[in-house]
């Protein structure tokens, strides 16, 4: 396999639905002609029945599609439930233990404004955030997961986006100023 046929398969598994030898020509900046050698040797390689994949002529198009003996397993592996998307709450108490962890619930509760009892036994629940110790009260105190930084593509907590860089409305960042220095007076208190 010659470095055109990986970009082309690259390609292939990136697009969600088939690639015409003309786009794909046009991404690799290739000729037609080096493309349709290019998926000459994919179509061989995985002909040898050596790989999990197969390449189909798909609606005038190229795709990548599981094999064929693997159903059974791809069925088993997506008949999973799906996990929902984060509420707006969720996410909100997902950020505040984030950017502030460790945190306790009743500090997440006091940044928000409501209470986070939901929000963060079902980010606990998904494995999102962990507990991490007990507060000098006794509240459990939260910090983000491994699974966190691997579902958000973060090599560590280092990594988040800067906060400063969001740019909020004018009355936004009234109201998030004021929620952010009651909860850092209560933190130092």
């Amino acid at each position: 396999m010659n470095d055109l046929s990986r970009t082309v398969e690259a390609l292939l598994f990136l697009s969600p639905d088939p690639v015409s030898i003309g786009d794909l020509a046009a991404a690799t900046e290739a000729t037609e002609g080096q493309v349709a050698e290019a998926i000459e040797l994919l179509s061989e390689d995985f002909a040898e029945g050596k790989r999990g994949l197969t390449l189909r002529v798909v609606g005038g198009g190229f795709a990548l599609a599981s094999d064929p003996a693997s159903e059974m397993a791809a069925r088993r592996l997506l008949a999973k439930p799906r996990t929902p998307p984060l509420t707006p709450a969720q996410a909100e108490t997902l950020a505040i233990v984030a950017y502030l962890q460790p945190v306790s619930r009743p500090e997440i509760a006091r940044i928000r404004g409501v209470s986070s009892e939901s929000a963060v036994q079902t980010l606990a629940d998904r494995g999102l955030i962990e507990e991490s110790g007990r507060s000098q009260f006794g509240a459990a105190i939260f910090k983000t997961s491994e699974l966190f930084e691997r579902l958000f593509g973060l090599g560590g907590i280092e990594d988040l986006p800067d906060p400063s860089r969001f740019d909020p409305t004018p009355e936004d960042e009234r109201e998030l100023r004021e929620r952010l220095l009651k909860a850092g007076e209560q933190r130092a208190e």
